[in-house]
């Protein structure tokens, strides 16, 4: 503007428009504009797989199109009684979509609950909203334990500490100041802030690698892989079979065209192990359920079947065996210093910190702030450094700076007051020291050096009431617990004591830990207490663990755990720990009960073991439905069953009793290699039942003649069978209950009740005929099952896994 304008009274010209104050953050009309351009951070829920996803897993699998087309045939050329399998497969796949999407509702409802809100300025107001709502420019506050959700630019900081390990691999803590970028995914360690939203939904920087990190899942466990494994083999040999059969049957035999494809097809069926997958999906699926109504997230499922598997569980102190809240016992003066003057110090450093810890809080509670006393600059806690601290302008006028934290680590190994603070550790309680330092700087590295200590301040934790309990259940179930903690060793190893934890009275400072891994791993076997152990070691110890062989939970909940539970095979993060541990762990306890872990393990344990046994039923099937078909085109005989004699089998030995043995309780740990545990039972086992099988058969077409021969063969062929598998499901079974021995009975009786009853007889085509060759069945089937019995035995001994 030129000068003559600015001095004209009478048409002043207005002030140019005021730039938006940023640290008042977007105005309402701000955020309902970008919301309305979609500029919302509209990243997928969690554990998230829509209803048309699960119908298509569960209808559109290798196996239902295979016995599709088989039905569709039977449909046309067959009886009902010989479609039957087709509707099994229809009832199981629609019991698979039930199931799942009850467990992804919910997931879905506790994932919700256990949603981090971060803390979003609006207007000038700070409030919670959801991850969701967040929309690009907002205002965003972070303080210690904070995820960062969206991508953005730093506006405010002080002292903020920002972890990029998980995104970077860079161990060491960032310091971040105002201009500076962060990226979602990261951390706050640190200090506090806010950035704004630069980048939100799927243009931020961790968004694609968490979708599909946390999506809900069946996959990515040894179970699931083992099986596809295992089915991957059966689909190969399934085809030579297959199409040997189909000439067999078709081709050679010169017999009725719709009879021969009965039979070919009741000989592909039984190859087909299709329910194990069914079953897998729903014991994972309602384990997901029984855990949600303990208030138990489980954020990737295979963490069901981790957990299961666990051998050494590592336990943060704080949080974790103790509850979060403290209180100040008492406060003791060193160095003659005034205990009113000491009182006004931790008021003031209480009020410097916007987001105390937990210690700080307990400081807080006892000790109101002093108006007159103003903070010039602060340091906030870190798990690195084990101190924090604060310089104010006292009410005289004169200027001070203290130190709050670790007495170890802020005064000499030689100070006379570490004998006292050793005692008060050995009591469990935890003890900070308030010391003045005499540097101008307070990020100074050195600026404890030379520090004078003034006070202690005495601490006492709350055990967690159900926290004993718990260890005593690790102990029993042969679980080896670790106490992994950043406070005094001593202390640690107290609250250890209290618990009654084996080793708690051999307590271990991390200082010492060699920093060889192998050498490290040695002393971790050695010892279950560790005290003044610093986040990067926390990680450092996990992998020394694993090391070894050990498959490692890690539990916590404070910002210093994130990197541990990362790197561990099962994190479990409380449902009230910082928004980091939560984000990273696969296992979130949203009632914060340390005592629903054992639930977790147990349930684990059940889904896994269960499986395990049930595997080997619908694999000694399918190993004794292809040599049977080996065998008769080898001797070029007609098939021995119609789809509805192993359709009844399947029922009977295999399908009802899977699902209850299932899901009955199974304290046993996971042990590893699925595939070999399995089928060094279900291969001698399917090759007696499918050898026996025959040569029953054999002799049946050898002793029968004239009309009714082909039913008394395959009567005969089928009480074989049925005695050999519901023997082997005899010995799954085992050890026996008596709602195990009731299920082996009723199957029994179930198919006793198809042999006598007339009209069963003719809906399935079964009647024995005579007394010589079902008497003949019944002796070759109980050599058989005794077979069976030496074999499963041998091969336990000889072939350990």
């Amino acid at each position: 503007m030129d000068a003559g304008a600015e001095l004209d009274p009478v048409h002043p010209v207005p002030p140019p428009e005021a730039a938006p104050d940023r640290a008042r953050g977007l105005t309402t009309a701000e955020v309902a504009e970008r919301v309305a351009r979609g500029e919302i951070n509209d990243v997928p829920v969690r554990s998230s797989r829509s209803l048309g996803e699960i119908v298509r897993g569960n209808v559109f699998t290798r196996f239902n199109a295979i016995i599709g087309v088989l039905w569709f045939i039977m449909l046309f050329v067959a009886p009902i009684q010989d479609s039957l399998f087709g509707f099994v497969i229809i009832a199981n796949t629609g019991i698979g979509i039930i199931q799942e999407w009850r467990a992804k509702k919910t997931l879905d409802s506790l994932a919700v609950i256990g949603e981090a809100k971060p803390t979003v300025r609006r207007d000038g107001i700070a409030a919670e909203v959801s991850t969701s709502e967040i929309v690009l420019g907002d205002l965003i506050e972070i303080g210690p334990g904070d995820k960062i959700v969206v991508d953005g630019e730093v506006v405010e900081a002080d002292g903020l500490e920002i972890d990029e390990s998980l995104l970077t691999g860079e161990a060491d803590p960032v310091l971040k100041k105002p201009g500076d970028q962060v990226m979602s995914g990261s951390f706050v360690v640190a200090g506090g802030g806010a950035h704004t939203a630069t980048k939100v939904g799927r243009e931020a920087y961790a968004a694609q690698l968490a979708e599909e990190a946390s999506r809900f899942t069946l996959v990515h466990s040894e179970l699931r892989s083992g099986i596809s494994t295992i089915l991957k083999y059966v689909t190969w040999l399934m085809i030579p079979t297959s199409i040997g059969l189909v000439i067999s049957q078709l081709v050679v035999k010169d017999d009725d065209l719709k009879q021969s494809i009965a039979y070919t097809v009741g000989g592909i069926v039984p190859m087909i192990p299709e329910g194990l997958v069914l079953l897998t999906s729903v014991a994972f699926a309602i384990g997901v359920i029984r855990l949600g109504r303990k208030q138990c997230l489980v954020q990737e499922l295979p963490a069901i079947e981790g957990l299961a598997r666990v051998d050494t569980v590592c336990l943060d102190k704080t949080g974790t065996l103790t509850e979060g809240g403290m209180d100040v016992t008492a406060l003791r003066m060193l160095n003659g210093a005034d205990e009113t003057y000491v009182r006004k110090v931790l008021g003031a450093l209480g009020e410097s910190d916007p987001r105390p810890n937990a210690s700080l809080k307990a400081i807080i509670d006892a000790y109101p702030d002093s108006v007159d006393w103003r903070c010039t600059e602060s340091l906030p806690f870190s798990s690195a450094r084990k101190y924090s601290g604060a310089s104010f302008s006292e009410g005289n006028g004169e200027s001070s700076t203290w130190l709050l934290g670790a007495p170890d680590v802020l005064l000499p190994a030689d100070d006379p007051s570490l004998a006292d603070i050793e005692e008060l550790n050995k009591q469990g309680l935890r003890v900070l020291l308030l010391a003045r330092s005499e540097a101008s700087e307070l990020d100074d590295p050195a600026v404890a050096r030379g520090a004078r200590a003034t006070a202690l301040v005495v601490l006492e934790q709350r055990l967690r009431p159900d926290a004993a309990d718990t260890l005593r259940y690790f102990e029993e179930q042969d679980v080896a617990a670790k106490v992994i903690s950043g406070d005094n060793a001593v202390s640690v190893g107290a609250v250890a004591g209290k618990l009654e934890l084996p080793g708690a009275e051999n307590t271990v400072d991390a200082r010492t830990l060699p920093k060889d891994q192998a050498e490290m791993a040695q002393v971790l076997d050695e010892n279950a207490v560790f005290g003044r152990v610093t986040p990067q070691q926390k990680r450092d110890m996990v992998g020394a663990l694993q090391s070894k062989g050990h498959t490692v939970a890690m539990t916590g909940d404070g910002v210093n755990d994130v990197l541990a539970l990362k790197d561990a095979d099962i994190g479990v993060s409380m449902g009230s720990g910082s928004e980091a541990t939560r984000a990273v762990a696969q296992i979130v306890l949203l009632n914060n009960s340390f005592a629903t872990l054992p639930s977790v393990v147990a349930e684990g344990r059940r889904v896994i073991g269960n499986i395990t046994r049930v595997a080997t039923l619908f694999l000694v099937k399918t190993v004794y439905s292809v040599l049977l078909a080996l065998l008769v085109v080898c001797t070029q005989v007609e098939y021995l069953f119609l789809p509805r004699h192993l359709t009844l089998l399947s029922t009977l030995t295999i399908g009802v009793p899977a699902f209850f043995l299932a899901l009955a309780p199974n304290k046993e740990r996971a042990k590893p290699h699925f595939v070999k545990r399995v089928m060094r039972y279900a291969i001698p086992g399917g090759v007696i039942a499918g050898t026996a099988t025959f040569v029953t058969y054999i002799l049946a077409r050898s002793h029968y003649s004239g009309a009714g021969a082909r039913e008394a063969e395959t009567s005969a062929a089928t009480l074989c069978l049925f005695l050999v598998a519901i023997w082997v499901l005899a010995i799954i079974a085992r050890p026996y209950t008596w709602w195990r021995l009731l299920l082996i009975g009723t199957m029994g009786f179930g198919f006793m009740l198809v042999m006598v009853v007339p009209w069963l007889q003719d809906f399935f085509q079964l009647k024995l005929a005579g007394t010589t060759m079902p008497w003949a069945a019944v002796a070759i089937a109980a050599v058989a099952a005794a077979g069976i019995e030496f074999a499963f035995r041998w091969v336990g001994r000889k072939f350990p896994a």
